[in-house]
């Protein structure tokens, strides 16, 4: 809080404005959530009742039971799908920057061998940079996508 105090007077923001609006920010959504998570409840409670007029309590229970197990097995299953995605992802990206790393080792450790022949440095040299630049393109466009 020591350096925050300096910076944000510095941006001409007060701070104590500051932390009063997020503690009643904070208050005003935890009590949306609640009445929300209350109101979720009572839909789940008038669910139980007209299930049970229809099929008994004992059903209706079994049957809301086994739904919102589903529902977590489905909400667990979409969250290991996500989580191998990413990492799927990052092992992509990694491997591009190895590939790109290993790639610019490659051209500077020859870079003193070729430039002791003066015909490859005229068409070597423009070659290089060619493919260096198309290089940088393709890792551009696969960091963007």
């Amino acid at each position: 809080m020591g350096l925050i105090s300096p910076l944000a007077s510095l941006l001409g923001l007060e701070v104590e404005g500051l932390a009063s609006k997020a503690k009643a920010a904070a208050l005003v959504w935890g009590l949306i959530a609640l009445s929300c998570a209350i109101a979720i409840g009572f839909l789940i409670a008038a669910g139980f009742m007209a299930l049970a007029d229809i099929v008994g309590p004992i059903i209706a229970a079994l049957i809301l039971a086994g739904t919102f197990l589903v529902l977590a097995l489905a909400v667990y299953l979409g969250s290991l799908i996500g989580r191998s995605h990413r990492q799927r992802e990052l092992a992509e990206r990694r491997r591009a920057k190895e590939t790109s790393t290993f790639l610019t080792t490659a051209a500077l450790t020859a870079l003193p061998l070729l430039t002791k022949s003066p015909m490859l440095l005229r068409i070597g040299l423009p070659a290089a940079a060619i493919a260096a630049i198309a290089l940088l393109r393709d890792n551009d466009k696969e960091d963007e996508a």
